[in-house]
């Protein structure tokens, strides 16, 4: 769990950081504010958190959907050389220095 977590954050981020970001502020003030009894800063927290993921949804819901098409073929070769054989490849032998 330790590895995977930051991870997860560090991919988010480059994604969105902005999003990120107020995601993780909204989570640590309503930490906060749930351990000091701060309920103003609770619900803020909640809310911000909320929002950023509201706006985070919002926006993939935006992005075009993939199109299921065949993926194009690279070619290295041309095609009239994949019928014959390649040739063969010489090595050259060099005296190592001394």
């Amino acid at each position: 769990m330790n590895a995977v977590f930051p991870r997860i954050v560090k991919s988010a981020y480059r994604k969105e950081p902005v999003i990120t970001i107020l995601i993780t502020m909204g989570i640590v003030d309503a930490l906060i504010g749930g351990l000091d009894d701060s309920w103003a800063l609770f619900i803020f927290g909640l809310s911000t958190a909320g929002v950023a993921l509201t706006i985070r949804w919002w926006r993939i819901m935006q992005r075009p959907a993939l199109q299921n098409e065949e993926p194009v073929r690279q070619l290295y070769l041309p095609s009239h050389s994949s019928n014959s054989s390649l040739p063969m490849l010489s090595i050259s032998k060099k005296k190592p220095p001394q």
